[in-house]
């Protein structure tokens, strides 16, 4: 395996920009890779430096944390504004990592993460310029600058530009541009060209783009690092084609070379049902008792109507067209019409497809419920409690909830497409190979042929038992992936 050959890696200096992370600030994927690679790297050997906004709604109750000493009262300048900052640090739980906490109220004393406010470019290059000062402030000269998704995709310019003259510290910087979702991209008008300085001639930004007035990061992360990866090997091939790409898939074809996927890992010690800290009853692959005790004890909490041996489809999902929710109104209400099953929802997003999950649960008390927001402990409920977990995506670049649900014996139904395509595979009932069941088009038709094949093997229990027995052996473990990124920076690092 790629992984193993990571033993003999020399010990790498990495700054790791990102716009969130886990459990200070979340709001998807990208704050729980952010967290378990930066964890890993650092039990690896590797100088780690994470780089993150303090949000308003950061949450470090109970984190060991402190002022940087050397990083007090400083400013920054974006475009022809200073900000001032201060830097914390605060220790992620259960590591020796130390997260940059950048204190800049201006920008990110909001109750959100994400928005469309009309400086939200401005945010995250204050963030990008930040980091990259402070690395020559502490006098810290990472091998390799990783940035994540068009907030930081800067940073590759702005190290061959702004910040070039500075070889002491950034003379053998290598850049790493990671895309977590390419359907996010951060365009802005033209006019925030500006605020990309100071440094940065307006020559080096795309032409293209600004003649037909916009300014695109991610298009610059692109274009400028020395490295782009994304977040499952199959999903990379995916955003090189006009379909996959959003407007991006010829910069990618151009980098091909360039362009890696390495799938995202799973961090066991929060996701594993052997020691889930917010389940009633522990299990494992050798007794799933502690299984069935929590879907009991889920249908008790939530008052579903159902003996235990009734089938619970399980979805936790942001309600938005990339999850698939378009495909929901034609399969689900008449499959429960027609088969004696229950469906538990968790998650919130746009307001027709909440109205959807509203109107469903009322359609069908006791068979249905939907819970709007989101729950960590939820979330881990419903993992645990479902026999399948629904992810139906339109494109999905890895996902980790189908790995969860492997690990914790609920047999996913998944689209082919990302990161579900790479690591999900259909169950064959003769051959008793596969972890779940897998459909190709994306229609309410392979979606309702899905679901009915899950619950005709839930109702063979010679063929589920091995189904669920094949998930819960499979290894998505960060300790099987951090090898690649190592390899990757010790490429690049060779030149």
């Amino acid at each position: 395996m790629l992984w193993q050959t990571s033993v003999l890696m020399p010990r790498q200096r990495i700054c790791f920009l990102t716009a969130e992370i886990s459990p200070f600030a979340k709001t998807g994927g990208l704050g729980d890779v952010a967290s378990a690679l930066s964890r890993h790297l650092l039990l690896r050997g590797h100088d780690v430096r994470v780089f993150v906004p303090l949000h308003a709604l950061s949450d470090l109750q109970g984190c060991e944390q402190r002022p940087v000493a050397a990083l007090q009262g400083l400013s920054v300048r974006v475009g022809t504004n200073e900000y001032r900052y201060d830097v914390q640090e605060a220790r992620l739980p259960g590591s020796d990592v130390w997260v940059q906490l950048v204190d800049c109220p201006a920008v990110f004393d909001r109750p959100f993460i994400y928005s469309d406010a009309h400086d939200e470019h401005v945010r995250y290059l204050m963030l990008t310029r930040a980091a990259l000062e402070c690395c020559q402030r502490l006098g810290f000269a990472p091998d390799i600058v990783h940035c994540n998704d068009w907030h930081t995709a800067f940073a590759p310019l702005l190290l061959r530009t702004a910040y070039a003259w500075d070889t002491q510290i950034f003379g053998a910087t290598r850049s790493v541009f990671t895309i977590h979702n390419i359907g996010y991209q951060g365009v802005f008008s033209a006019s925030a060209a500006a605020d990309v300085g100071p440094g940065v001639s307006i020559e080096a930004l795309h032409q293209a783009d600004l003649g037909h007035g916009r300014i695109n990061p991610m298009r610059h992360g692109i274009l400028y690092a020395d490295a782009v990866t994304t977040v499952s090997p199959t999903y990379a091939q995916e955003i090189r084609t006009p379909e996959g790409g959003y407007g991006l898939d010829a910069d990618l074809r151009a980098r091909r070379d360039s362009v890696s996927g390495i799938l995202n890992g799973v961090d066991y010690d929060d996701w594993n049902p052997a020691i889930d800290r917010y389940l009633p009853f522990h299990y494992d692959a050798s007794d799933l008792t502690g299984k069935a005790r929590n879907k009991a004890a889920l249908f008790d909490l939530l008052r579903i109507h159902a003996a235990a041996s009734v089938p619970l489809i399980g979805m936790v999902t942001r309600l938005t067209r990339q999850k698939g929710i378009d495909l929901l109104p034609d399969v689900l209400p008449k499959l429960l019409q027609e088969r004696d099953c229950r469906f538990v929802a968790l998650g919130s997003g746009e307001a027709q497809y909440e109205r959807f999950m509203h109107d469903l649960q009322q359609r069908f008390p006791g068979r249905v419920v939907f819970y709007s927001g989101y729950s960590e402990e939820l979330a881990h409920f419903i993992e645990a409690a479902a026999d399948i977990f629904l992810m139906p995506s339109l494109y999905e670049p890895c996902g980790l909830n189908q790995m969860y649900s492997l690990k914790y014996g609920t047999v996913p139904v998944v689209r082919r497409t990302g990161g579900l395509a790479d690591s999900v595979q259909h169950f064959d009932p003769t051959t008793g190979q596969g972890t779940g069941v897998v459909f190709n088009d994306f229609d309410a038709g392979g979606l309702r042929w899905a679901l009915q094949t899950a619950l005709d093997w839930y109702g063979w229990p010679g063929v589920w038992q091995r189904l669920v027995q094949n998930g819960m052996q499979q290894d998505f473990s960060w300790d099987a992936r951090i090898g690649e990124y190592e390899l990757l920076y010790e490429q690049l690092s060779r030149g």
